[in-house]
């Protein structure tokens, strides 16, 4: 059984989460908390597998809460967010504390989405509790001083056991063959993406691209956050934006960002079809497009998340000539969709991702 502990300042959230979660047989909530202080309290008496964590709260709030947490008995902690720019602020910066992914306050709401919203959440919790010993064993060996958006599980590659340290990155000699990057990335998504932007040099001769499954309410913040941590440009994209060498464009929440070649030059588009995508944004749509818009001058990144998103757009920019790299397991939050591509036999490396940006810099050159 998997041990949950729900943390919210809500009776309606708490019994709404709990319900969800208790119709899986194999899902056991022990226990509930009104604020960060009690919280703590069953953690320590339960010793749960997993922790939801309320942000805003009364006596301890969510963030104070998840430091202890992080500091004394380390574990995967979901945080419940508002979908508001302070709710996304505020998610941002419990990512930085060490949580691996966030649930949105519409679970409170009457949805004709329920069913998918009760696996969404079920898959989550069930997910991140089989990667608890790779999270406990990151945190019992990192101090608590970092650097922002890095999490225990981007710690992996660098604690002993896990990984190495990475070398700075460095560009190769000579032209580039490939000019742009098409990310694709879900749950435990910022912190990689943070650590693979951030090791960019400010000369980096190509454009990035990134789809990241993440609500209209956070995509904003997130590209403004990155902005004022890589040397790098990152921003939403909008319409009218261009590719342009040392830029990142994050597609905007609940809209599909797709590239579009024209006579010249090669535009974004903000879209909103295909409607019944799985995901807004989907990184099956954006890499679709980037292999149809700039076919071999493009590399596509798949890094960790749920599910299989991307791979189709993956096996259609290798049709075109693109290069395609897996993040690895042993350093993914969630080894869902990268594992996707491995295993359909896309992948050209598999990177750790400490790795990573060099893995990038090197394929615009092959």
């Amino acid at each position: 059984m998997i041990k949950v502990v729900v943390v919210d300042d809500s009776a309606f959230m708490r019994k709404a989460i709990s319900t969800m979660l208790s119709k899986d047989p194999e899902i056991d909530v022990v226990a509930t908390a009104r604020d960060g202080e009690e919280g703590l309290e069953m953690i320590r008496k339960h010793n749960p597998d997993v922790v939801t964590m309320d942000i805003e709260m009364p006596r301890m709030d969510g963030l104070t809460a998840l430091r202890h947490i992080m500091m004394e008995m380390p574990r995967p902690v979901l945080m419940v967010s508002s979908l508001t720019n302070e709710g996304a602020e505020a998610t941002l910066k419990a990512l930085d504390l060490g949580a691996v992914d966030f649930i949105p306050k519409q679970l409170s709401k009457v949805s004709l989405d329920i069913v998918k919203i009760e696996a969404n959440l079920i898959a989550k919790v069930k997910i991140v509790a089989s990667r608890k010993l790779i999270h406990s064993r990151a945190r019992l060996s990192t101090p608590m001083a970092r650097a922002p958006f890095t999490s225990s599980a981007t710690q992996a590659a660098s604690t002993p056991g896990l990984g190495r340290p990475a070398a700075a990155p460095t560009l190769p000699c000579g032209s580039a063959k490939r000019d742009v990057v098409a990310i694709g990335v879900s749950t435990g998504g910022p912190p990689a993406v943070q650590k693979v932007l951030s090791a960019l040099p400010a000369d980096f001769p190509a454009s990035i691209v990134i789809a990241q499954h993440m609500p209209q309410a956070f995509t904003g913040p997130f590209a403004k956050r990155l902005d004022g941590l890589c040397k790098i440009s990152v921003k939403e994209a909008e319409p009218g934006d261009r590719l342009k060498p040392g830029c990142a464009f994050i597609a905007p929440g609940g809209r599909h960002l797709v590239l579009k070649q024209m006579m010249s030059r090669v535009d974004l588009e903000i879209a909103t079809e295909p409607a019944s995508a799985l995901y807004k944004p989907s990184a099956n749509v954006l890499i679709s497009s980037v292999a149809n818009a700039v076919g071999r001058r493009a590399v596509g990144v798949i890094l960790t998340g749920m599910g299989n998103d991307g791979m189709e757009g993956i096996r259609a920019l290798k049709q075109k000539g693109g290069r395609a790299l897996a993040q690895s397991d042993a350093t993914c939050v969630v080894y869902g969709m990268p594992k996707a591509i491995v295993d359909a036999g896309l992948s050209d490396e598999i990177v750790d991702i400490d790795d990573m940006a060099q893995a990038i810099m090197n394929n615009l050159y092959l």
